[in-house]
């Protein structure tokens, strides 16, 4: 089967296989979204048989005691990816002439034993198919645990509570800026280790001490990776200075046995604190960050920091609602690669796709201005068009991408302008378990790229479906 066939042929499962939930449509209970971390859903609702309204619900519910305190959920997903590069990394490397597909599959089981011990597990098989010069970091694992965890469960007193977990598991914190699962690139990402959360006062308090999972391409072969420690504790509440306003305050700790910056390559520990403040005032929405870094690179002093912003107006009484958006953040760069301190900011574990869907460019040593519009055509389609300009935040360091890796040094040109980024995607949610997107992006090249190495606009176009249960 060639390569057309077997994406078309995807694709077509993926429909068929959302046929019977179509048929349920028209019910009167809703049942709740997907989460992004799928150990947050929560299906003890299904004990009523009158909201058994869902094809899946009978693998989504399964009980194995006959009052439900012990039950099972099942659940998974599939996305099937189609990219193409026109001049990859602006024209540097192999190029491809015919794009590649990524596949991804992942299969989770959730045991619930009375309301204080839990058992959590997931599988993941990710797949590539036709890039020229071989699958990225993120794009191959061919069957791999990706979750595997305990959860041990008491109570406080009142709504409070106290969650113990140990094990493989996925993390994410706030906007996802310095903490995610990485669910653009085809592989996510997850976390060997332990954490403590505690809920009370409408307050989350997550304590954790973990070692990021590494990923290899073979069959059950990815392995705590031993040269890099991650801890930290991040705290989530309300903020009432503010209309319906809440707040984020944290602390994140990184240890690397070896990282590699555009002044050169040594032992970084590092610690950040920062702070996040974030509502929906309707008709505005906003989110702001603040983080600063500090500790040792080598024999030199780290300092680092970033402010980030989203803001948002919604239009409800126009046509399509159209949200006008406007990003703005700046991400502090090395002043001077001769002397041993290092200024660049590091995003530790970052989300995918962090700007666009390219993913050439990092949140590290840039400065960006990115206005947007959302268009709410139809309940279930959005389109959105959206332009991102990028700069140095300092002329001596080089630019990166999403894993800290040097993507251009910048000590051979002074200029600070890198480009922009013209992007429009169209997203249709057909409901509850499938969506469909298309993606296109023009990046127009400045003067940075054009003066350290190949500089030729680039082209991307993606196309995915996603199915889950």
């Amino acid at each position: 089967m060639n390569g057309s066939a077997l994406r078309i042929g995807l694709l077509i499962s993926l429909c068929v296989l959302a046929a019977p939930m179509l048929a349920h449509a028209e019910e009167a209970f809703s049942p709740p979204l997907y989460q992004q971390l799928r150990y947050d859903e929560d299906y003890k609702y299904l004990r009523d048989p009158s909201r058994r309204v869902d094809f899946w619900d009978t693998v989504k519910y399964v009980p194995l005691k006959s009052d439900g305190s012990i039950y099972l959920s099942l659940g998974g997903e599939a996305r099937e990816r189609y990219e193409y590069f026109d001049n990859t990394n602006w024209g540097q490397g192999p190029q491809d002439n015919n794009g590649y597909l990524l596949q991804r599959y992942m299969l989770h089981a959730d045991l619930h034993l009375g309301t204080h011990i839990r058992l959590f597990g997931q599988i993941k098989s990710c797949m590539e198919d036709g890039r020229t010069g071989g699958p990225r970091p993120p794009d191959k694992d061919k069957l791999d645990l990706h979750q595997a965890f305990l959860d041990l469960a008491f109570g406080l007193g009142g709504d409070s509570s106290l969650v113990i977990r140990a094990g493989r598991q996925e993390m994410a914190f706030g906007s996802s800026r310095l903490v995610s699962v990485r669910e653009g690139p085809n592989v996510r990402q997850s976390f060997d280790g332990a954490r403590m959360t505690v809920r009370t006062w409408g307050w989350s308090v997550d304590g954790f001490v973990t070692r990021p999972v590494k990923t290899k391409v073979d069959v059950f072969d990815d392995g705590t990776d031993f040269t890099r420690s991650f801890w930290g504790g991040y705290a989530t509440g309300p903020f009432s200075i503010l209309p319906d306003g809440n707040v984020d305050i944290y602390y994140l700790g990184l240890d690397k046995g070896v990282a590699k910056f555009d002044q050169g390559t040594a032992h970084e520990h590092r610690h950040s604190v920062g702070t996040r403040l974030w509502g929906d005032i309707s008709p505005v929405d906003y989110n702001f960050e603040l983080v600063y870094q500090w500790g040792t690179f080598g024999r030199g002093d780290i300092q680092a920091w970033t402010v980030a912003s989203d803001t948002g107006y919604t239009l409800n009484s126009m046509l399509f609602s159209p949200r006008i958006g406007l990003k703005a953040d700046i991400t502090s760069g090395d002043k001077n690669p001769d002397k041993p301190d290092l200024q660049t900011f590091n995003p530790l574990f970052p989300k995918g796709a962090y700007f666009n869907e390219t993913e050439l460019i990092g949140p590290a040593n840039h400065i960006d201005i990115h206005p947007s519009v959302d268009l709410h055509v139809l309940k279930p389609v959005i389109l959105t068009l959206d332009w991102d300009f990028f700069w140095r935040e300092d002329t001596r360091d080089g630019i990166y991408g999403n894993a800290v890796n040097l993507v251009r040094s910048g000590q051979n040109s002074g200029a600070r302008y890198i480009g922009s980024a013209l992007s429009f995607k169209g997203e249709w949610r057909v409901d509850r378990h499938l969506t469909f997107v298309g993606y296109y992006t023009r990046f127009f090249t400045g003067p940075f790229i054009r003066e350290t190495g190949p500089g030729k606009d680039v082209d991307f176009l993606a196309a995915w479906a996603a199915y889950k249960f």
